[in-house]
């Protein structure tokens, strides 16, 4: 079962064992118009924080030349997103793996994109880091990581609405809250990414894609 902190961030379970969350409902389209812009015409995906399986679902089904890797830190939402799987009919879609971004080495080796949609505010800043280092060992070079959801930009909430989620995420979690978009360019710059390109999304959201510099230079003989 989920814990208390995915049950406050996702939504309900539905009788049928499917987890579902009115948020991923809402922001699948505007985000796979983006998806459909900056991934690649086929390969791997790598999809971190996958949640109910809504996301996985919808942008597989729409995306079948893709191979989609769902991923998700808590075990109790592999279900969910195996039945949202089943559901969706599509065949592109992996297994769900139990997925921390922090026990590095990764249990993937190697994606063509990374996508994490809604959670580096509902995780503590050290995620942020170990997204990106992870990203930097299994990514080609230009393999794009898709960040979507609020964000702080100069250190400013982008509504007042975000001022207070912000606000409530702090009181439910003192590590977790809205990041500074430039903050987060700051430590994927520090594992070789640059940030390429902002979306503005609606309800306040941005799309932030980073794309990876350069190949890991061989290890020393």
């Amino acid at each position: 079962m989920p814990t208390p902190r995915t049950r406050w961030t996702i939504g309900e379970e539905r009788d049928d064992g499917r987890w579902f969350a009115p948020s991923a409902e809402r922001n699948g389209e505007p985000i796979l118009a983006v998806l459909r812009r900056v991934l690649p015409p086929a390969g791997k995906v790598l999809e971190i924080g996958s949640g109910t399986g809504q996301h996985a679902a919808k942008f597989a089904a729409a995306l079948p030349r893709l191979e989609w890797q769902p991923a998700e830190a808590d075990p109790g939402f592999l279900r969910s997103i195996e039945l949202w799987t089943r559901f969706s009919g599509a065949t592109n879609i992996l297994p769900p793996m139990t997925f921390d971004v922090q026990s590095q080495p990764w249990p993937i080796t190697a994606a063509d994109a990374i996508v994490c949609i809604n959670v580096l505010h509902v995780a503590p800043w050290a995620v942020a880091g170990a997204l990106f280092q992870g990203a930097r060992l299994i990514l080609p070079v230009r393999g794009p990581v898709i960040l979507y959801g609020p964000y702080r930009r100069a250190d400013r909430a982008t509504a007042p609405s975000n001022d207070q989620f912000d606000a409530a995420l702090r009181a439910h979690d003192a590590r977790w809250g809205l990041r500074a978009m430039e903050d987060v360019s700051d430590v994927a710059a520090a594992a070789g990414f640059i940030l390429d390109e902002i979306t503005e999304m609606p309800a306040n959201n941005l799309t932030l894609v980073f794309r990876h510099t350069h190949a890991l230079s061989p290890p020393p003989s």
